[in-house]
């Protein structure tokens, strides 16, 4: 019998690997739903997951969250700054409870990126090598639900604006993303393993016209420079940290770091991954 573990189970990306689990025939008393707050994973509880409160910010309430697992998905935390002692916490828990496999959502290209949100994952990455547990990289691309969930806007403004010149993003939807994660964390693997994860690769004036297809109405790509991205969001309200970081992050996309030829995503899915246009339908 092997127990399975996913931090972070009623976030968006975690309740539907708890979900995608149980539907690829893990028992609901082998899977373990780490969670910050537990009466929020009630739903999975009547379902007969164990749930188990486990806070990254709290490594006291890990060593009984992580008890008896042998596999973990260590899903990555949402507080930018705090997240290497948050999943260093996390890994040393594993330690100790004997856990045999972590596999971690990383960022795509985490060796050779310029994406200012690589750093955390990078460092993540080294204290995995370091814990002398067998490791699996899922190296992540973007949600295209980072851009599907801002089309009232665009449809609105009749425009996405950025600064991701001809850039391409190798998008998934996060469902996508989640049956990933829950096929490597199946998988029988030996020794440390790593999955450059994306979609089929589009451009931000692709985008656009996806958009402008599927809904009818035009939207187009206005591309500026990185300078006058950061300064139109300053414009927009955002302090000049946030929109310089939301500006590089195009600027990442503008070199090539959020695009892969990779198909691991596919071998792992079984399948394609979801079409731009049908996430756009589903946005």
């Amino acid at each position: 019998m092997t127990v399975y573990a996913v931090t972070g189970a009623t976030g968006r990306l975690g309740r539907l690997v708890v979900g995608e689990l149980l539907a690829r025939g893990v028992p609901a008393t082998d899977l373990v739903a780490v969670v910050r707050t537990p009466s929020k994973a009630a739903d999975l509880a009547a379902r007969g997951v164990q749930v188990r409160e486990g806070d990254y910010s709290r490594p006291e309430t890990l060593p009984s969250a992580l008890a008896g697992v042998q596999r973990l998905l260590l899903i990555s935390g949402s507080e930018p700054g705090g997240r290497v002692a948050q999943h260093t916490a996390v890994i040393e828990a594993a330690q100790a409870a004997g856990v045999e496999r972590i596999t971690y959502t990383s960022i795509l290209k985490a060796d050779d990126t310029s994406n200012p949100l690589a750093g955390e994952h990078q460092a993540t990455e080294q204290v995995l090598s370091a814990s002398g547990i067998p490791v699996t990289l899922l190296r992540n691309g973007w949600y295209t639900e980072n851009y599907t969930e801002q089309l009232a806007q665009y449809l609105e403004q009749g425009e996405i604006v950025g600064a991701a010149g001809d850039g391409k993003v190798s998008a998934a939807t996060r469902a996508d993303f989640a049956a990933a994660a829950a096929a490597a964390l199946l998988a029988d693997d030996e020794g440390d393993v790593v999955h450059e994860l994306g979609g089929q690769a589009f451009t931000f004036g692709e985008l656009a016209a996806t958009i402008s297809d599927v809904t009818g109405t035009k939207v187009a790509y206005r591309d500026l420079s990185v300078a006058d991205h950061q300064a139109q969001l300053q414009e927009h309200g955002l302090d000049a940290g946030t929109a310089g970081f939301v500006a590089g992050i195009d600027a990442s996309i503008a070199a090539g770091d959020l695009e892969t030829d990779s198909d691991d995503l596919e071998r792992l899915l079984g399948r394609p991954t979801t079409p731009l246009a049908d996430a756009v339908r589903a946005g």
